[in-house]
């Protein structure tokens, strides 16, 4: 399959957000919030615009993916500077084609170039674990409640950076949104029907789900 990749740019945006609402909608929830993220993440401090890119094949955008600044904490209040990302998505019709592979190997390959310790993401293991993805329990990384989500995700880019410490994540604030805003935003999309899907049933039990100690 042939694509490239490039970093969005601003002529990309509304074709961007409309590929990730069609590619989220009805997944997580009836409708979808991550176009409204795509839409709002631009505008933030911690976005990482140069490492933010889109898929093209044939001209048309297939795939996207945004990156932000995050930070992992310790008990002692050092700090170490990580990086995230999110919304990724794909085209539907093209997906298990390579190109959510492309666009996250690039921001690895980025990311460890620069001498980030680790990426750390929100999101179904299924889809992470065999890019190298572990939960954050093996990290001795937790949210900041200390607790384990199954869905908190890290990839080592630096051996043992951790230094069997435990840490706190604290994703960018760039994700907190207003869900009123986000709806008004989804108003001036065409209107599509919005309808309940066993994806999302799964997606409630995996948020609502925490490793514990053996």
């Amino acid at each position: 399959m042939d694509f490239i990749l490039r970093p969005e740019c601003s002529s990309d945006h509304r074709d961007t957000e409309e590929l990730t609402r069609k590619a989220f909608w009805n997944l997580y929830k009836p409708g979808c919030d991550e176009h409204y993220l795509a839409h709002i993440v631009r505008n933030h401090p911690d976005f990482l615009r140069e490492w933010s890119f889109v898929a093209l094949m044939e001209g048309k955008i297939v795939g996207s993916i945004f990156t932000t600044k995050s930070r992992i904490r310790n008990t002692e209040g050092k700090t170490l500077e990580t990086i995230s990302f999110g919304p990724i998505c794909v085209e539907p019709s093209l997906q298990r084609r390579g190109i959510g592979t492309a666009l996250l190997e690039r921001l690895i390959e980025l990311a460890r170039n620069a001498g980030y310790p680790a990426l750390i993401t929100y999101g179904d293991p299924h889809n992470y674990c065999k890019h190298g993805f572990r939960n954050g329990k093996d990290h001795g990384i937790s949210d900041r409640e200390g607790k384990y989500p199954l869905g908190l995700l890290v990839l080592e880019l630096e051996k043992g950076f951790g230094g069997g410490q435990h840490w706190t994540f604290h994703e960018s604030s760039a994700y907190e949104f207003d869900p009123d805003e986000a709806e008004v935003f989804d108003r001036t999309f065409p209107p599509w029907e919005k309808h309940h899907h066993h994806s999302q049933e799964l997606f409630h039990i995996l948020v609502r789900s925490y490793l514990i100690d053996d």
